[in-house]
């Protein structure tokens, strides 16, 4: 059998090209296909054919897994409320909201979801970005004070 990184080289790119039949995720069935082969104690007499064979499982077994997520996801996304309720008479709707959440910073905006919607503490949030507890806490006042501004929202 040719080695496992002559096959690499030269077979990849066609892989690459069978599995994106089946899914978005070609680089990951591809993959998966040589680390199993690399994993079996007997090797295939045609490791070419049993990589294309793996390829093509793992790409539809990856399509129906992810395809599985999109649905639990939009389940629960419907089940759950919404996480922004309009009040007054000024009243925003949540696309809106969330719109302007996308448009902050990455460092802002990672701290109001994982504090709005991760429920955690100032505490968790520094852990998790590696940053102080005061930074997490500066962060999340400003991205608030942000997204009150171009909401034009009064901050009384």
């Amino acid at each position: 059998m040719q080695e496992i990184s002559e096959l690499v080289r030269v077979w990849t790119p066609r892989l690459l090209l069978f599995a994106r039949q089946w899914t978005g995720s070609a680089d990951d069935a591809v993959q998966e296909a040589f680390l199993n082969l690399y994993r079996l104690r007997t090797k295939p007499d045609d490791a070419v054919a049993w990589l294309f064979k793996a390829t093509r499982n793992a790409a539809i077994s990856g399509q129906r897994s992810g395809t599985r997520r999109k649905q639990r996801e939009s389940t629960f996304a419907l089940a759950a409320p919404n996480w922004f309720e309009p009040t007054g008479e000024n009243r925003l709707d949540a696309e809106t909201v969330t719109e302007k959440l996308w448009e902050l910073p990455p460092e802002l905006r990672e701290v109001v979801i994982a504090r709005l919607w991760g429920e955690l503490t100032f505490e968790q949030i520094a852990a998790t970005t590696e940053t102080s507890t005061a930074t997490a806490y500066r962060r999340y006042n400003e991205a608030i004070a942000a997204l009150r501004r171009c909401l034009k929202i009064d901050e009384s």
